[in-house]
Formats: structure tokens, C-alpha cells, sequence
């Protein structure tokens, strides 16, 4: 058979040493049965066999898990790249060099505000200054580093000075997305971006990435930031406006695969797991669950007439929808966090730009 699937994220724990407030999978303590080292290292096998060409481990936190860089080197020695996301709380220079011995070449550390927001969202003091210190500790040792961030209401504000921050660290890659309603981000909704935010969020997002793409760092969007907005040939074209740059759906179960700790298999690590879930790799092989299972074969085929006849369950029927208003509607009351783009921390050289950027000087609903 031609695999088609060439990209897993395993979670490898659920372990975490940190309590953020968006975290959708609500890590924290090991999930119940995660795979002992051996099962990892048969899972390592069986995804060079099915045509896996790159792994990035997660958690939780991965590191925490003791045989952590047993996995990654045989992950590395079976002839996939190895890869890892990273809260960075904790990640000295010494576990740096060992990571690099073992094989890892990327990894991602997430920034999700400057010092004071970084924290508040982290739930743990000291967690930004740790990010940096862990940038400084991998790219010291030959480690390739990006950042991931996440925009809500409170990042929102600070995106541009975030921007400042990673690339003065020396940051060549940067992976944007929204918080989404999952885990324990739906619990603290008042964080979430709202739909009528994001006319004063988008021109914010390329105006930044225009000044990244000049400046060397690649802006990586993730799915839901633009959907064919204005600005998304740019975002997606890395800075150049292609018309043949656009998002071109969901990749469940087509080039990637997600990995829960337990063993637990489905086409993205994003969906939720309990609809989702193909089969557990204790029960069936990894081949197996890939070749046979619905739950990571819905995406197969699919095109862009069929609308949602090929989903199921929440997603097929879901109750949520945009709702229209007046353009002179008045803003929602007692909303303390509510973004527009008067409360963006421009400084220096932006706001110098921003005069001939209308879109960002415009006034406010």
C-alpha cells in the first residue's frame, strides 16, 4: 500500500510542570496506562514501517517522562527526524546537549505573552524566563528553535512586543494560532477571541509578519488564523502574495497522525479523542488502525462538494454558528478583555509604519 500519512505528533505524557489556562488536553498528571517504554519503542518501529518520516514529541511535557530520550534516539536511529514542543520550564544546558545527542534537530518553545501574560496564562511564575533561558540553552548546543504562541485576548494586545522578543532570542520560526474552545481554554472562555475581534486582530497579525518575513523569521499560521480572509496568500504565502497560497483543508488522517500516552491513535491530535479515535495500538497494529478504521479514514477522498456528509458526531452536527449584526450594533457590556486594535502596544519603529497602514489607524467600532 502507498501510506499516505508521513507526520505523527505523539504526546508521549500527560505529565506537566505547568497549569495553563488553555491547554487542550488538560495535562497536568500521566494519563492512566501510559505505554511502558517498551510499547513506545515497538510504536517507534511500527511508524518507520507505515512511512513516518517525522515525529515531534509533546506532552504534557515530554520531558518528564524518564525514558524520554530512549524514545527520541530510536526515533532518530530508525531513520525519522525527531522533533519536540516545549513549555521550556526547566530544560537546562546540560539536558540541551543531551537532547542533541540524542537525535532531536527542531524544537518548538511556547511564548505566550511578555513576562507578566506568559505567566498568567502558564500558571506558574518564572515560566517565561525560562522559555528564554531554554531558546538560549538549545540554540547554544546546535539546536534548530522556533516559537509557538498562542493569540487570545490577553497575547493579543502584546503580539507585536512578543514578535520583538523571539526574534532578538535569535528565533528563525514562528507557528501562530488561535485558542480554541477545547480543554481548559472552554473553561476560561473570556480569554477566547470573539469573531467580530478579529477585524482588528488580522491586519495587526500581517502587519507584524510583513516585518518578520523581512526580518528572516518565517511566520507559520496555523489552520485557523485567515480562511481565505484578506490576508491570507500573504500569511501563507511566507510574505509573498501567491495566489496559489491559501488553506487547502484539514490533513486528519491524509499526512498526519496523532499519538496519544496511552496508545490511543487518530488523525490529528486535535480532535477530540473520544469520537475520534481509530483503535489503540495495545489492541490492533499501527498499519492496522491506519488501513482499516473509519475514524482515520473520513478525510479520505473527501472534497469540497460533500460539505459535512462525511463527518459524524460533534462536528456534523454542531450547534454553534456566526450571528449577524448591525455594523453600529454596540459592543457587548462588562467585557474588560475586549480586543480592538486602540489597545495594541505599538512603540518605536511600528508606529512610525503604522501611519501609512490605514487598516491599523483607523478608528474603533
Amino acid at each position: 500500500m502507498n501510506y499516505r500519512i508521513s507526520y505523527a505528533v505523539w504526546e508521549i505524557t500527560l505529565k506537566c510542570n505547568l497549569a495553563c489556562q488553555h491547554c487542550g488536553s488538560r495535562a497536568g498528571h500521566t494519563r492512566t496506562k501510559e505505554l511502558s517504554t517498551e510499547e513506545a519503542l515497538d510504536m517507534v518501529k511500527q511508524l518507520a514501517e507505515v512511512g513516518i518520516t517525522e515525529v515531534t514529541l509533546i506532552g504534557g511535557e515530554a520531558f518528564l517522562r524518564p525514558d524520554w530520550l530512549e524514545i527520541a534516539k530510536a526515533i532518530t536511529d530508525a531513520g525519522m527526524m525527531c522533533s519536540m514542543t516545549t513549555g521550556g520550564f526547566g530544560i537546562t544546558l546540560d539536558t540541551a546537549r543531551r537532547m542533541k545527542e540524542a537525535g532531536i534537530r527542531v524544537v518548538s518553545v511556547s511564548v505566550d505573552g511578555l513576562e507578566a501574560t506568559h505567566d498568567r496564562l502558564r500558571g506558574r511564575k518564572g515560566s517565561w524566563q525560562w522559555a528564554f533561558k531554554t531558546i538560549g540553552n538549545l540554540r547554544q548546543v546546535g539546536i534548530f528553535v522556533g516559537c509557538n504562541t498562542q493569540i487570545n485576548r490577553l497575547s493579543a494586545p502584546e503580539f507585536p512586543q512578543i514578535y520583538e522578543r523571539i526574534r532578538d532570542a535569535g528565533v528563525l520560526a514562528w507557528q501562530i494560532q488561535l485558542t480554541v474552545p477545547m480543554g481548559n481554554a472552554a473553561d476560561n472562555s473570556e480569554i477566547l477571541m470573539q469573531p467580530y475581534e478579529l477585524l482588528d486582530l488580522y491586519p495587526m497579525i500581517a502587519h507584524v509578519a510583513k516585518r518578520a518575513y523581512k526580518e528572516g523569521v518565517q511566520v507559520q499560521p496555523g489552520n485557523n488564523i485567515g480562511y481565505y480572509g484578506p490576508y491570507e496568500r500573504l500569511l501563507r504565502g511566507q510574505g509573498k502574495d501567491n495566489p496559489w497560497a491559501f488553506w487547502q483543508g484539514c490533513n486528519a488522517g491524509l499526512s498526519t497522525l496523532g499519538i496519544e500516552a496511552d496508545g490511543a491513535i487518530k488523525g490529528c491530535p486535535s480532535l477530540p479523542t473520544s469520537v475520534y479515535t481509530g483503535g489503540n495500538i495495545r489492541d490492533y497494529s499501527l498499519r492496522k488502525i491506519i488501513e482499516e478504521t473509519e475514524e482515520l479514514r473520513f478525510n479520505l477522498g473527501a472534497d469540497t462538494t460533500q460539505g459535512t456528509e462525511h463527518l459524524w458526531g460533534f462536528c456534523k452536527g454542531c450547534e454553534f454558528a456566526l450571528i449577524e449584526e448591525p455594523i453600529n450594533a454596540p459592543w457587548p457590556e462588562n467585557d474588560p478583555l475586549h480586543f480592538t486594535r486602540d489597545h495594541i502596544q505599538w512603540h518605536g519603529i511600528w508606529q512610525k509604519e503604522n501611519k501609512s497602514t490605514p487598516e491599523l489607524v483607523a478608528v474603533s467600532k
